[in-house]
């Protein structure tokens, strides 16, 4: 009977598949990409919104958006395009601390590529190495350029009685304001592209991480092994 009931139990854990497991250092890279997914989403469809509703104000009947409400107030919107530009540029300062190794190794072979004799790099090693410059370039000013509007003096020029409303912080506040809207639309199109072309290594990791919080089949088989003894 015991021999039966091994044979058995051999059977059956040849029948279960494999248990999908997920180290804790690749659990927590998938949640900031999440955070840094989520908060570039908010940030980049609020910053749409800035971009085809530039300008606020009656400005003396000449505004004909004035008034008009999409899903939030102009208020809302700017609230959400701020806090949640904030909380992204949190995630991937996190993100490049855990990863500042691997930014450092193709860093030091792409300068090796590019010099003459240097190794070769393939062609898609080249793609990702000019979306990711792309990316990083792009963030940096945008970000730079939106912590100059998250502490510079808000509420309009005023006629002029609002006289911290453009300090000149090394560029004046249109200048400012066009590296922010073009840097953010530059970001936008890279991490698209850059989503793209990692399309099905996301899917893969996000399928394993949902996964790998399942039961797995060796606690099932332990349970069923346990009631047939």
């Amino acid at each position: 009977m015991s021999e039966r009931i091994q044979s058995e139990n051999a059977r059956l854990h040849a029948l279960q598949p494999k248990p999908i497991r997920m180290s804790g250092q690749t659990r927590a890279n998938w949640l900031i990409d999440v955070a840094v997914f989520l908060g570039g989403i908010l940030a980049a469809l609020s910053g749409v919104y800035f971009l085809f509703l530039p300008s606020a104000g009656y400005q003396g009947g000449r505004n004909p958006m004035y008034g008009v409400t999409i899903l939030f107030s102009r208020e809302t919107w700017s609230s959400l395009h701020t806090w949640t530009g904030v909380a992204m540029i949190l995630a991937v300062a996190i993100h490049f601390s855990i990863h500042g190794q691997w930014v450092k190794r193709m860093s030091r072979r792409t300068v090796d590529a590019l010099r003459p004799g240097g190794r070769t790099l393939s062609r898609g090693a080249l793609v990702n190495v000019a979306v990711d410059a792309a990316i990083a370039i792009s963030f940096l000013l945008c970000a730079g350029s939106g912590i100059y509007f998250l502490f510079a003096p808000a509420g309009g020029f005023q006629g002029g009685t609002n006289p911290g409303w453009d300090p000149n912080v090394l560029f004046s506040r249109t200048t400012w304001d066009m590296l922010h809207t073009w840097s953010g639309v530059t970001l936008i199109v890279a991490a698209v592209t850059h989503f793209a072309i990692h399309w099905r290594w996301v899917t893969n990791v996000t399928a394993r991480f949902f996964l790998s919080l399942k039961p797995q089949p060796e606690a099932k088989l332990a349970l069923a092994t346990g009631q047939a003894e």
